[in-house]
């Protein structure tokens, strides 16, 4: 007897309702009437009905139900209206005929997996083949015209978790593994798989052929990813890879849509995702009614890409209308800005909201010319590297700034005229350029051209400003009273105890007795001779000082243990090369943050790497320039050159030109006859030789020997 279930109703056409029990795999009927929901503990079959999901058959007959009826999948068969398969977590593939007129609608049980059975699949022309994936490791091709598997499939891996076959080649069908390997199998060669590739670096949980595109297929797994698959060339090839923020434990590809597919998430996300695999980065569209895990999705019909059905562990089965989705896009930022390697600036927007260009480029922060190979695409990772060790280890603008400038005897910052920051742009434009003083001059020099500075009305130097806790407002910067003055404003020395940082000020000093300034204060111009008096939160609301209290500028030591992992990175990677080039280029701001050994092993493998391509000079200026004793010495040894006279034949003992045995003169130019005190280079056949210019352009006229001996040299 048909019972309705209870049923609700959410935002149009999108429909629910309450199951007795988890659901772990649903699957929808040819026609699209009748879904099948199947769990551990459930077994039912609902209608589609206009106002909701009605109850038509519950599966689970008996008082005790065996472990048959617990399923891990469920499939309809596409072409028989009443033929239903099983997989159970006994190990047992079940099917069922619902034609049949008793109440238990079992039809044949296979026992022959060891493990449970983690996926059904039916042939999507042949009625009769059911294939079957288990944890066991092993695939099994059932003909339900008999009572065992007519083929075994080994994946020599520990489980199958998904297999389905291929809807335009017959005979092929492709399994995922536990390993991360995705196989292809013709039926009819059950020995060994035709095709086989890593897909994943987990588990592959799912996998789905494309409806339309004969060589697309779909992979999901535990890494989070989604990857789509071109099987028809001859090399298998990823062409789309999607990113999820959880493992992926079902994949389908939408209807009469050719690049989308909805997933779901086997932990953690409850959402159903459908993505345009065009654009990976945010889903298309997203699905947020279930409260648990979804385990099931497929789409009502083969041909309809706007009603999806989905079971869940929060013991519900929806069918979601598309146009309830929300949509992630709407709600994203619609553009983009990002600063390039070297200083340009990209911004992207909707065509309606720009009217020119969507890419801007600025000009370059930095005037110096960078180097080529920082250019070099190809070498982004490296060029960013020597791009952020530049800016680490470069020195301020202007190092020459005196630290002790305007600092008294006692070592604290003296107090330089106040003003209102609605004073500040017109203090900037009456800067005199005459009057300026030498030591202000090099501090303008650090500011780079910077027009936007805040200077001192009182004074035409750079200063930073200090403001207190109270907060400051374009309309209530605190008043000050000019009181025209012959006299010079006085010097005031800030006490050490206003330093403390972000401390509650609780009472405030007294303005400062005005005092005859000292001849070292920076000079005041007439129009602007005039006395200052501050009220006491004045005082400490705004100070402005002749310099930083904190430099700045980052040490280079602080940097110094983020560029030792990344010098071990590259030496793990085997880029030896630029380990070494930075440890030569930082000197000493780096070597004490590295062992001597380490230091010597990089230098060892670079000089190694670097003679087997005969690179003798390049290896030789790297031993000069490293600071390692054990490097240091490699060219110094064997360094001995023992040397015959040309014209006896023996060993030179004594240090000069003259032989002490024959009294000639041995390093005679063969070519010029006078004495070479340079390169000398000679035949190793006949021993002569002479001045290196003159023996190759004596070569280059003839082959023999320019001393007369006959002998045929040859300069290589």
């Amino acid at each position: 007897m048909e019972k309705m279930s209870r049923v609700s109703t959410i935002g149009g056409r999108t429909v629910f309702c309450h199951l007795d029990a988890p659901a772990n795999a649903i699957s929808v009927c040819r026609d699209a009437t009748q879904v099948v929901v199947a769990g551990r503990n459930i077994f039912k079959i609902y209608g589609l009905e206009e106002d909701g999901f009605v109850e038509r058959l519950n599966l689970r007959v008996g008082r005790k139900p065996s472990l048959n009826f617990s399923c891990a999948d469920v499939m309809w068969h596409q072409m028989e209206e009443n033929l239903l398969a099983t997989a159970a977590t006994n190990g047992a593939v079940v099917t069922w005929n619902l034609a049949r007129p008793c109440r238990n609608k079992q039809e044949q049980l296979f026992t022959e997996h060891k493990r449970t059975v983690n996926k059904v699949c039916f042939h999507p022309t042949e009625v009769n083949m059911l294939l079957s994936g288990s944890q066991d490791g092993f695939m099994k091709c059932f003909d339900l015209r008999k009572k065992e598997s007519v083929s075994t499939f080994s994946g020599q891996s520990e489980s199958v978790r998904d297999v389905q076959f291929s809807i335009k080649d017959y005979f092929t069908f492709a399994a995922s593994f536990e390993n991360g390997n995705v196989q292809l199998w013709d039926i009819r060669r059950p020995d060994r798989y035709e095709r086989m590739f890593t897909a994943h670096t987990g588990p592959v949980f799912c996998c789905d052929w494309h409806p339309e595109d004969r060589g697309w297929l779909a992979t999901g797994g535990r890494d989070k990813m989604v990857k789509v698959w071109d099987m028809s060339t001859n090399c298998v090839k990823e062409i789309y890879c999607v990113q999820t923020i959880a493992s992926v434990a079902r994949v389908k590809w939408r209807p009469e849509r050719r690049y989308h597919l909805a997933t779901c998430s086997m932990m953690v996300d409850h959402n159903i995702y459908v993505w345009d695999v065009r654009r990976p980065f945010i889903p298309f569209a997203t699905f947020e009614e279930h409260k648990d895990v979804t385990t099931g999705i497929v789409w009502r019909h083969q041909h309809d890409p706007y009603y999806l059905l989905s079971g869940s562990k929060d013991s519900t089965l929806y069918q979601h209308m598309f146009k309830d989705a929300s949509r992630p896009i709407d709600r994203a930022n619609p553009e983009g800005l990002c600063f390039g390697l070297f200083g340009d600036l990209a911004f992207a927007a909707k065509e309606s909201l720009m009217s020119g260009e969507l890419v801007i480029e600025l000009q370059k922060t930095n005037n110096h010319k960078q180097p080529d190979f920082l250019k070099d695409e190809s070498q982004f990772q490296e060029s960013t590297t020597w791009t952020m060790l530049r800016i680490m280890f470069s020195e301020p603008a202007n190092p020459s700034l005196s630290s002790n400038h305007n600092l008294n005897k006692s070592g604290n910052l003296p107090l330089v005229n106040s003003f209102s920051m609605k004073e500040m742009s017109t203090a900037l434009n009456e800067r005199n350029k005459e009057n300026r003083q030498d030591n202000l001059h090099s501090l303008e020099t650090n500011l780079n051209n910077n027009d936007e500075n805040e200077e001192t009305e009182g004074s035409e130097g750079q200063a930073e400003y200090l403001f207190g806790d109270a907060e400051l407002d374009d309309d209530d910067l605190y008043s000050m009273e000019h009181d025209n003055q012959a006299a010079e404003e006085p010097e005031y020395l800030l006490p050490q105890e206003a330093f403390p940082l972000r401390h509650e000020i609780m009472d405030h000093p007294s303005a400062p007795e005005p005092v005859q300034e000292k001849p070292e204060s920076p000079h005041v111009s007439g129009s602007e001779a005039e006395s200052t008096c501050l009220t006491s939160m004045e005082s400490f609301s705004l100070i402005s000082v002749s310099q930083l209290l904190f430099s700045p500028h980052l040490p280079p030591k602080f940097f110094c243990p983020i560029v030792k992992k990344m010098l071990c990175y590259y030496a793990k990677q085997g880029d030896v090369q630029m380990a070494v080039s930075v440890l030569i280029v930082l000197g000493k701001r780096i070597r004490k943050e590295i062992d001597e050994l380490t230091q010597e092993h990089w230098y060892m493998s670079y000089i190694d790497l670097l003679q087997r391509f005969e690179l003798w000079n390049v290896s030789n200026e790297v031993i000069k320039l490293s600071t390692c004793g054990a490097i240091m010495c490699l060219n110094q040894a064997s360094t001995t050159l023992h040397i015959n006279c040309s014209n006896c034949k023996r060993p030179m003992s004594n240090k000069g030109w003259i032989c002490d045995r024959c009294h000639q003169c041995a390093s005679v130019c063969a070519v010029c006859h006078h004495v070479v005190k340079g390169l000398f280079v000679w035949c190793q056949g006949c021993s002569h030789g002479g001045h290196l210019e003159h023996v190759m352009e004596w070569l280059k006229q003839s082959k023999h020997c320019p001393a007369g001996c006959g002998h045929l040299c040859e300069y290589t």
